[in-house]
């Protein structure tokens, strides 16, 4: 079932229906075209015609014949003369660069087999995402990804490639279902304005710069002059990774526009965004403009735009930028209409509980941030910095390092206890209705990767030296952030040591900063193996395995300094698990507690649960240096 816009062009092979809401509008004509840009071959203007309108703001015109892949835009006329042109901000499908909206038939966008085609269903298990961004995912020359399909969607649709030169070591997707993780969230994959789609390489962004929030971007696909291709292309990488076992989660923007003089902006001036006193843009979002989900207008803008994604697109969760720019109320909303619609319950969302400044929403609407968790919907999640911050130290105090990089202080050692119970830094208090709206990270696309704030802090500059304390670190963090209950959470190729030589905000680029350097997974294998045991040994972790509604059970444990120990229930082969933190480069005594344990995971090894009689220890212990260890009881 497709979700319908109540705005938009609404074609069928007979006719094409135009809707604009344009409040401020005295007149509203449409002018069609055979192109998305005047500079392509065959560019034509096929005339303009007056809408019918204003009824209640809204302009409509039905446009007899099969305008399938014809390109248009409005031109509005105030009630002072004033003219505008604009592309339709409810647009499924553009030109290139956006600049020109399409009339597109969907059903011909789907690929074979897409009626079938759905994501993955955890029965309640908790998520681990792998954060990534689409041209960086396939770039690196040596991915195995055909050169035509580098840095595109359709990287995602080759399989089996591996590593060139290096034998069976796989790469990409292939790699991915041998990891273990279970999404793939995403950077944005809307249209938006700051490449040059008719030569990507001249540029690069992470794309946070909403352009059009209906329609893919369109520098990802093979041809981004007609907008069919860049729409069948994305949903082709989306059954991929739902072929591979994995979801998708898409990060969504809806907290600014690249520009202030959006098609929203224009089409509606005053009614999506919020502003200051004196008239001009409000700035939460640190981008130039804010938008108002308080409202009405840009609330049903959100809400309708959501679940066309998830239902057109087949995606299988959100990530929302900035979203404390955003009110409780909508947020609630929003989880509420998703779970309304059919498999709507397994979608995930979370995001940012922190805005880049003050809001201007309305006094009495309450920004979707930390200090108002308690009152999110319980399966609305959001992004632990203080977990991190208290891990590895915070991303604007770079040399000031955390619990697992060298500073066991008795105050990070308090708040490592606290998310161990999947909590957050005021958890006692009751920070988050359940350990399953916690995504616990050391990394994502902001700020330094975790290898390259670890490479600083020790004063080093070379990144590509697989340093061992670096590495036991780096162990330690990813150890713990797996073994906290909540959501799983890290950026790619933090798992084989990534590194963007030292830049800590790579939005612009260049690409060969961005792009994952796939010869690390060789390089770092061991690390990698780390991450792929811990992430199969939590499956067995109760609540790690679950997102449960009432809170972890575990008990803590006597441990010495400020070393971490607590008690967790199990599942399958083992009754209960003991999981121990050290953050010293010392070993440290423990005595645990009556019976046998095996050891699953040593703080170097991961995977030993996998063996069928893994070492069982008992009574007195030693904690190795700067571990995470997990034993089971069978």
């Amino acid at each position: 079932m497709r979700h319908p816009m109540p705005f938009g062009a609404d074609y069928t092979p007979e006719r094409t229906v135009f809707r604009l809401w344009a409040p401020q509008a005295a007149e509203v004509k449409l002018q069609r075209f055979c192109t998305g840009s005047d500079e392509e071959p065959g560019a034509r203007f096929l005339g303009e015609v007056s809408m019918k309108g204003p009824v209640e703001g809204v302009f409509t015109y039905t446009a007899p014949g099969n305008l399938k892949n014809e390109y248009y835009q409005y031109i509005l006329t105030d009630s002072d003369g004033n003219v505008i042109w604009s592309a339709d901000p409810w647009a499924l499908a553009c030109g290139v660069n956006g600049q020109r909206s399409m009339v597109v038939d969907l059903a011909e966008t789907d690929p074979s087999g897409w009626a079938g085609d759905r994501g993955p269903d955890l029965a309640g298990k908790a998520p681990v995402i792998w954060e990534t961004h689409v041209r960086d995912f396939s770039s690196d020359p040596r991915s195995g990804v055909t050169p035509a399909n580098r840095g595109k969607y359709l990287a995602f649709t080759e399989g089996d490639t591996t590593l060139d030169g290096a034998g069976e070591v796989p790469t990409c997707l292939n790699y991915l279902k041998k990891l273990g993780v279970t999404h793939i969230q995403l950077m944005p994959i809307f249209d938006y304005g700051s490449v040059d789609e008719r030569h990507p390489e001249r540029g690069y962004n992470w794309g946070y710069d909403p352009e059009n929030y209906n329609v893919p971007e369109g520098s990802y696909s093979s041809d981004p002059c007609h907008g069919e291709v860049r729409i069948r292309e994305c949903k082709e990488m989306i059954q991929a990774i739902h072929r591979a076992g994995l979801g998708v989660v898409m990060d969504v923007v809806y907290n600014h526009t690249y520009r202030s003089d959006s098609w929203l902006a224009r089409t509606a001036p005053g009614e999506y965004y919020r502003t200051m006193p004196d008239g001009s843009p409000a700035n939460a979002s640190g981008c130039g403009n804010e938008t108002a989900s308080d409202r009405p207008p840009f609330r049903e803008y959100m809400l309708a735009s959501l679940c066309y994604w998830a239902q057109e697109y087949h995606v299988d969760g959100f990530r929302f930028d900035l979203m404390a720019v955003h009110d409780v109320e909508t947020m609630n909303l929003i989880r509420a209409t998703l779970d309304r619609l059919p498999g709507g319950e397994r979608l995930l969302t979370y995001g940012e509980p922190w805005s880049a400044l003050p809001t201007r929403m309305h006094p009495e609407a309450i920004p979707a941030g930390k200090a108002a968790v308690r009152q999110f919907n319980s399966r609305l999640g959001i992004f632990c910095d203080d977990t991190r911050n208290a891990l590895v130290g915070s991303p604007f105090t770079v040399f000031e390092k955390g619990y697992a990089n060298g500073n066991p202080s008795d105050k990070l050692a308090e708040r490592v206890r606290a998310a161990a119970h999947g909590w957050c830094d005021r958890a006692r208090m009751g920070y988050a209705n359940n350990p399953g709206q916690i995504l616990q990270y050391v990394s994502c696309h902001d700020n330094y990767a975790l290898w390259d704030r670890l490479t600083i802090e020790e004063g080093a500059q070379n990144y590509d030296c697989m340093e061992p304390h670096r590495l036991q670190c780096c162990k330690l963090a990813s150890g713990m952030c797996l073994t906290m209950p909540g959501i799983g959470f890290f950026l790619s190729g933090e798992e084989f040591g990534r590194t963007k030589q030292g830049d800590g905000n790579s939005y612009q680029g260049p690409e060969d900063l961005n792009r994952l350097d796939w010869g690390r997974t060789e390089q770092f294998a061991d690390l990698v193996e780390w991450y792929r045991g811990l992430l199969g040994l939590r499956e067995w972790l109760v609540p790690m395995g679950r997102l449960q509604p009432e809170r972890a059970k575990g008990d803590y444990l006597e441990v010495p300094d400020n070393c971490v120990g607590f008690r967790l229930g199990g599942e399958g082969p083992w009754s209960t698990f003991l999981v121990y933190y050290n953050p010293y480069e010392t070993g440290k005594p423990v005595t645990l507690p009556a019976g046998e344990w095996q050891l699953l995971c040593d703080g170097q090894h991961s995977d030993l649960w996998k063996a069928d009689a893994p070492p069982v220890v008992s009574g007195g212990w030693m904690l190795p240096p700067v571990s995470a260890v997990v034993l089971g009881q069978v």
